[in-house]
């Protein structure tokens, strides 16, 4: 099966990659759509126009597209627009399916093209998945906030260290603990899927309010990563 993978860079969409490379589909390239604002319904808006650095990274084709609309169905037509002119069988979002304005968004565009969408781990545990992500050594940086509770979040490293105090902020606050709804974004600079680690050398945190804001990576990276010598006997 041919897919593309709607990419933002983020923990569910590395995910996505991960869980199509185990099912052997053939992932034709990575989608990512860059909004020029912070309303969009669809897409991530911060650190999105790294992902062509990400895409490198994980060895895949990349195309990134512009956003200039806060409306779902006219979100979801940059995408149909792609994929008439890139045609695959699926399209595969990240995420455990409950993001349905997304989903319902792009699948009404895309059925009458004949191309399936779902949710690449539909119906699974968020937490236990994050939780497996931290241990197998992503790293996920949150890089959007839009809640109570996760100011202090914003700009920091998940590590498998700080996940109980996120779990218990997000118990506190309400706040989904894998972020579905929107409460923040993220972006994974590294992982066992990655050849080279995508180093972000500066940032800086623009609040729009209280509570909500984003960074900017002013200066980046891209190291190789060391490989294990194994001894001679």
């Amino acid at each position: 099966m041919n897919v593309a993978i709607l990419f933002s860079g983020g923990k569910d969409s590395i995910n996505a990659v991960r869980i199509a490379k185990e099912k052997g589909w053939n992932i034709k390239y990575l989608l990512s759509v860059k909004p020029n604002r912070t309303d969009c319904y669809l897409f991530h808006f911060a650190t999105v126009e790294f992902t062509r650095e990400i895409s490198k990274i994980l060895g895949y084709n990349h195309i990134l597209a512009d956003c200039d609309v806060a409306d779902p169905i006219k979100e979801a037509e940059i995408v149909k627009n792609v994929i008439i002119k890139n045609p695959v069988d699926a399209v595969v979002l990240g995420g455990i399916g409950l993001q349905e304005t997304q989903l319902k968004s792009i699948r009404d565009v895309l059925f009458p093209l004949g191309v399936e969408v779902f949710a690449s781990h539909k119906g699974e545990d968020h937490e236990s998945l994050m939780r497996g992500m931290l241990k197998d050594g992503y790293e996920i940086v949150i890089t959007q906030v839009a809640s109570d509770g996760m100011k202090q979040w914003l700009g920091k490293t998940l590590t498998k260290d700080n996940f109980d105090d996120l779990k218990r902020d997000s118990i506190k606050y309400g706040f989904h603990i894998g972020f579905e709804g929107g409460y923040a974004d993220t972006l994974v600079v590294d992982g066992p899927i990655f050849e080279k680690r995508f180093n972000a050398l500066e940032m800086e945190k623009v609040m729009e309010s209280e509570n909500s804001g984003h960074v900017i990576i002013k200066n980046y990276m891209i190291k190789e990563k060391r490989t294990k010598i194994l001894p001679v006997f």
